[in-house]
């Protein structure tokens, strides 16, 4: 049942942003103050968002038939002007980040003027819509850490993987320094880049770092998809299945065995339970979820961002979990809450309640307006962090 009831979360996660593949909508006109968005590759002026957050797509193709703007599970179309190009708009979007792309003649297609990232099982277009409180991850003038590539080989599954390491602004300079380390997980369908790069989760560290909110600490984002559940002879074909067989299994030995000893053998960490956590999202947060009921003699702290919650059943059947975790942190896009996407264990915000009644550190946190979407993740570290190691 576990497994049937992941693989229908999984589809869930992945196409959630392109649930209405065959919705067409025309978007009225709004306020015609289009900026080229953040997200764009250097130089190039579209895709452009207004301030209404509606997105507006340029692309030229003078032998196409058709096209179209795909983003949010809703295809807009696009107009073809006399130099070839074709311009269209969406309706308003939420704040933050959004995958998108061009479906012309049918093909879908990454636009060429954003830059690339993962998500829906590819490498794909994204576009910023920016945020009222876009500040708490902006590039600011302030000490920066650095987010690491880090190779290595795995046991488990008998081949090179790769996970992405953020050392705090200090790191280098006071080599006598270790640090507390938090596991922090991608959803379905995207990967170890997700949170580098989507989650800007370097500005977010650098930012409350900077403002005395938060403890200096080292994030450690690898893929919690594709791992085999036995080691692969050489040579043969692919990194994994979809969705993974033994999935939360596999992904806990894989860390447990492979990740973790690694990173406590090659950085400055404080290799304890007390100094180490774990959280995610959507699937990286149900991976958490299974995870840390399982270990709570490895970690302390339970960061778990739409991807389900942990109930007081739980906690009675994980023997060690309420004595040895300091903090249990649940949220949730407010979309989410009120289209009743709460996932597995029950109404999340009953469950936080229960636990906190039952002698928990238990935090619930609400992303105002938005859904199962980055800006809801972004916001979700940035109230977990702060939470975190506290001596």
């Amino acid at each position: 049942m576990m497994r049937q009831n992941f693989a229908v979360w999984v589809m869930v996660s992945v196409f959630w942003s392109q649930a209405c593949w065959a919705q067409q909508a025309a978007a009225p006109a709004g306020p015609d103050d289009f900026k080229p968005a953040s997200s764009n590759q250097p130089g190039r002026q579209y895709p452009q968002v207004n301030s209404e957050g509606r997105v507006r797509a340029r692309i030229v193709a003078p032998d196409a038939q058709s096209v179209l703007l795909d983003i949010g599970g809703v295809r807009y179309p696009m107009t073809k002007g006399d130099d070839g190009a074709w311009v269209g708009d969406s309706a308003p979007q939420d704040e933050g980040f959004h995958y998108y792309q061009l479906n012309i003649d049918g093909a879908q297609v990454p636009d060429p003027g954003s830059l690339f990232f993962y998500g829906a099982g590819r490498w794909g277009s994204g576009v910023e819509c920016p945020a009222r409180d876009q500040d708490f991850y902006a590039l600011k003038n302030v000490p920066h850490g650095q987010i690491r590539q880090n190779l290595y080989y795995s046991k488990v599954n008998d081949s090179i993987r790769r996970c992405f390491v953020y050392t705090p602004p200090d790191y280098d300079k006071d080599t006598t320094t270790r640090y507390p380390v938090l596991y922090l997980q991608h959803g379905g369908g995207e990967d170890e880049t997700g949170w580098p790069n989507q989650g800007k989760t370097n500005l977010i560290m650098d930012n409350l770092i900077a403002e005395g909110k938060a403890r200096p600490f080292i994030i450690v984002m690898d893929n919690g998809t594709w791992t085999t559940a036995s080691p692969p002879r050489r040579g043969e074909r692919g990194r994994g299945t979809w969705p993974p067989e033994g999935w939360a299994d596999n992904f806990k030995k894989t860390l447990l065995e492979d990740i973790i000893p690694m990173i406590d053998a090659n950085y400055r960490t404080l290799a304890d339970q007390p100094h180490r956590a774990m959280a995610g999202l959507s699937m990286g947060g149900m991976q958490t979820r299974v995870i840390t009921l399982a270990s709570p003699g490895t970690f302390s702290h339970v960061g778990i961002f739409s991807g389900g919650s942990i109930s007081p059943d739980d906690v009675n059947k994980a023997p060690g979990f309420k004595e040895k975790i300091k903090l249990v942190f649940v949220s949730y896009g407010s979309r989410e809450l009120e289209n009743r996407r709460t996932g597995f264990g029950g109404d999340p915000k009953a469950n936080a309640d229960a636990l906190k009644e039952a002698g928990i550190n238990s935090h619930f946190y609400v992303s105002p307006l938005t859904a199962h979407e980055w800006q809801s993740w972004r916001r979700g570290l940035h109230e977990f962090a702060p939470l975190l190691f506290r001596d």
